[in-house]
């Protein structure tokens, strides 16, 4: 049964996505958020329309950024293994950042112990600051969480958290930086 439940786990978080070609494209739309160091908190912007302001780099920009770890998960949706991340067992009272550009995403309020060996939460910082997609890789089809201002995959979201919404944001450590109180 043990093996059973390992198993199960690794399907629903663990499992590295194939890669895509996120962040290949197009100049930088925000220049204030995109040189700003990323372990600090970028607030978000909005444009006139009322539309969060996105960051876009290129593929070689955000490999020159972040680590061959950090680029693997945010930019071609990969995963890193169970327990193996800095975050999963943070107790620290702060907020969750986008490590690739610093957007405030979750709050250590809504973090709870969900046992996968991921950092987990209930919901995010501000509804506006995620994304969500259908993905479909695996033979499964799950809900997949990205930085809404940047593209970066932070994880995937299932049904099976606790209240007060009954959501479990199972998200990579390396998506993510820690900002204390």
């Amino acid at each position: 049964m043990k093996l059973i439940s390992i198993f199960l786990m690794f399907l629903s978080c663990n499992a590295p996505a194939l890669p895509s070609e996120k962040g290949a494209t197009a100049a930088i739309d925000q220049p204030s958020a995109s040189t700003m160091a990323t372990d600090s908190i970028v607030p978000p912007t909005y444009d006139a329309d009322n539309h969060l302001v996105k960051v876009t780099k290129t593929k070689a920009e955000w490999k020159k950024q972040l680590s061959p770890d950090a680029y693997s998960v945010l930019r071609e949706e990969g995963t890193e293994r169970a327990y193996a991340g800095k975050l999963w067992d943070n107790h620290q009272k702060g907020t969750y950042i986008c490590a690739g550009c610093g957007l405030p995403l979750f709050s250590s309020d809504t973090k709870f112990e969900s046992g996968t060996g991921w950092p987990s939460f209930y919901q995010p910082f501000n509804e506006t600051c995620i994304t969500e997609n259908t993905d479909e890789s695996y033979g499964m089809t799950r809900t997949e969480v990205e930085c809404a201002r940047c593209g970066g995959h932070q994880g995937h979201v299932f049904n099976d958290g606790p209240k007060p919404t009954g959501l479990r944001y199972c998200i990579n450590s390396v998506s993510l930086k820690f900002v204390a109180n």
